[in-house]
């Protein structure tokens, strides 16, 4: 069968997946760390792992020589780390805090989890190795993780609450007492207008990183590449392959301006978030609206 390894890769991205950085050092002191969201668990006994990396990466030569690598799950906070491990660069580690765990290899400071392990196999799997460790030794914190998905980044947020299944059950004091619990509430009301919200959007058919970058050109001038890169919370490749797609698709010049079918699309996604908020905050008064927000700009004034 045939089909677009492009396109491939895109209906991928609507598996969510967690962030990590591998690592390891050979023999000499050479230190490699590479982003990678293949990471998965094989088997409980023995304790197995994987992961792949391509074919083409500098970085196989290290792993090779090492015989051992460190799988860092990276938490929700370090979305630097993940860029950082994810581009090219003569040194990756510089200003990066770590030790050294089984095998030498680099453990990261402050994520959410770690698996370090000597190489069990590698399996050839098409334009990548297949790396299987087995778990030597393991640390966990528990800290939210970094999630990907759709071609960028995200945090997990527990779903809370009864479901729809559920409506015939008896609140109990605890249910009270949540419904009572202001971070309870923040993350029920966000469900429920990611629910409503996402689906309208990617009906026009852009994903979730392919919707944010358009809006955020639609609202600059005279940018270039890196600028853009900074601005969104999107993987540096897969900020590229956004822009890529969105050029092919006649919504952005090579420029990185909107066409007048960019122009209509981004209006068509602004008005979708405006109607979301209409139908949300409708049948309050200016007043209470204008309290909420500022309620929520100094909430995030005081956690930044």
């Amino acid at each position: 069968m045939n089909f677009d390894p492009k396109e491939f890769r895109r209906a991928l991205g609507n598996f969510a997946t967690g962030v990590t950085v591998v690592t390891a050092q050979d023999p000499e002191g050479n230190k490699v760390g590479v982003t990678a969201n293949s990471f998965n668990s094989v088997s409980l006994d023995p304790p197995l792992v994987l992961w792949s990396l391509v074919k083409s990466s500098s970085s196989y030569e290290t792993f090779e020589k090492s015989a051992h690598f460190a799988v860092n799950i990276l938490a929700a906070d370090q979305i630097d780390l993940s860029n950082n491990f994810a581009k090219p660069s003569d040194d990756k580690f510089a200003g990066i805090e770590y030790t050294l765990g089984v095998g030498n290899s680099p453990i990261l400071k402050d994520t959410t989890a770690n698996f370090q392990c000597e190489t069990h196999q590698v399996i050839d799997g098409g334009d990548h190795w297949i790396m299987i460790g087995k778990v030597l030794a393991f640390e966990h914190l528990g800290s939210n993780p970094l999630l990907y998905v759709q071609g960028s980044y995200a945090g997990a947020i527990p779903f809370t609450g009864l479901t729809a299944t559920s409506q015939n059950t008896t609140p109990t004091d605890t249910l009270q007492r949540l419904n009572n619990n202001a971070f309870y509430l923040m993350n029920k009301v966000l469900q429920k207008i990611q629910e409503n919200y996402l689906p309208k959007q990617a009906s026009i058919g852009l994903n979730t990183s392919e919707a944010r970058l358009l809006l955020v050109l639609s609202d600059t001038q005279d940018i270039n590449i890196n600028t853009l890169k900074d601005l969104v919370t999107i993987p540096e490749t897969d900020v590229e392959s956004g822009v890529e797609r969105l050029t092919q698709t006649g919504l952005i010049t090579d420029a990185l301006t909107l066409t007048a079918k960019g122009q209509d699309m981004a209006a068509r996604l602004w008005d979708i978030a405006n109607q979301q908020q209409d139908d949300i905050f409708g049948d309050f008064s200016e007043k209470e609206y204008d309290n909420f927000k500022q309620l929520m700009q100094s909430v995030l004034k005081q956690l930044n």
